[in-house]
């Protein structure tokens, strides 16, 4: 079946089959392998992407339910001029180990800022509790995230 959906503010076609996931379609179809594949249960939070601007896990939607909609996956939020706050805050804070969950966690951490600029640590906590990470104790992915929420407030990458 024929899928068009608008990714990262381009619009793109894939030919899918019919119960393959929005996961399966973005990383397998069209590149973008920076979602990463761990649960396929919606359970870990490595598949987070924007389905027309809500976080969803991208193994939970069929690449069917997407078309004509719009997703922004982790590759949306770099920019020509560098990272994004969020994921230079993951790297500054030493928040990134074997970088399979970094993906999911800078998207909800971004979709986080997003709605609350200054979060306090519980609803950070709250809003990361969708992702695991593996082999961090997640002190350092809440510094990461109160890093790059000064930053932003502050203009400053």
């Amino acid at each position: 079946m024929l899928v068009r959906v608008n990714v990262n503010g381009e619009w793109r076609e894939a030919d899918v089959w019919p119960g393959a996931s929005l996961l399966s379609m973005l990383r397998d179809e069209l590149g973008l392998r920076g979602t990463k594949n761990a649960c396929e249960q919606g359970e870990c939070g490595s598949c987070s992407v924007w389905l027309d601007g809500e976080l969803v896990c991208s193994c939970l939607v069929l690449a069917a339910q997407a078309d004509g909609r719009h997703v922004e996956t982790v590759e949306s939020l770099a920019s020509e001029g560098g990272l994004h706050p969020v994921q230079q805050a993951f790297l500054d804070a030493g928040a990134v180990q074997c970088g399979f969950c970094t993906p999911g966690l800078v998207v909800a951490a971004s979709d986080l800022l997003r709605r609350e600029p200054e979060p306090p640590d519980e609803v950070i906590r709250e809003a990361l509790s969708g992702n695991l990470c593996r082999c961090t104790g997640y002190q350092k992915i809440l510094d990461a995230v109160h890093l790059a929420s000064g930053r932003m407030r502050d203009g400053a990458v």
